[in-house]
């Protein structure tokens, strides 16, 4: 489980196939405060750390993982957004994220707003998820709020400090973003379509 917020960004340092899989290995400034079995957020997808080199770990993402997220697009030195998994009596400043990514969502248009910035992301409608105004959402592990819903697009505004501290700066149309939907928005879609 997860929050949504941001802890570091780390970088691309390599990427192996291992069969249907691929093996990340990340640089970043966490990794002294890592162990081998834990879960971090890669641009919110949770993955386990599997081993640790360093200044560097490696994560393995499964074909289902694959599948559905935007980690195959990665390229060396591309910048990730990480979080560690949530601790049991930290605040939860973000909402519940499980880093299970329920598809992929491409940026249409940035908005430069002279302090702040607009991102409007579209989805495939196929799937049934859904966003509402003022609702949450996960943009490559970031917690947000929607703005501006509509039926498979959405945009969301971003602060100056969320911008410089998260790969949103690297963000243009055409980029392919990983979308969390919120889980209790999901649970009451799928209850409402029971009836």
């Amino acid at each position: 489980m997860f929050t949504g917020i941001i802890e570091s960004r780390g970088v691309v340092k390599s990427i192996n196939s291992n069969k249907s899989n691929i093996d990340l290995t990340i640089v970043s400034d966490l990794v002294d405060e890592l162990k081998v079995d834990q879960s971090i957020s890669h641009n919110g997808v949770c993955l386990t750390v599997v081993s640790i080199d360093k200044d560097a770990y490696t994560v393995t993402a499964i074909k289902e993982t694959l599948e559905k997220t935007n980690l195959e697009e990665l390229k060396l030195g591309d910048q990730v957004n990480l979080e560690r998994c949530l601790k049991v009596g930290d605040r939860l400043d973000g909402h519940f994220v499980q880093g299970h990514v329920d598809q992929i969502a491409t940026c249409t248009n940035v908005v430069n707003e002279n302090g702040s910035w607009v991102f409007t992301f579209e989805y495939s409608p196929l799937n049934n998820n859904i966003t509402i105004e003022k609702g949450s959402i996960t943009v490559n592990g970031v917690s947000l709020t929607v703005i501006n819903s509509k039926e498979s697009k959405f945009s969301v505004a971003i602060i100056p400090y969320t911008f410089a501290n998260t790969n949103f700066n690297t963000f243009k149309p055409g980029t392919l973003v990983n979308i969390e939907f919120d889980v209790f928005g999901k649970y009451i879609t799928k209850l409402h379509s029971k009836k």
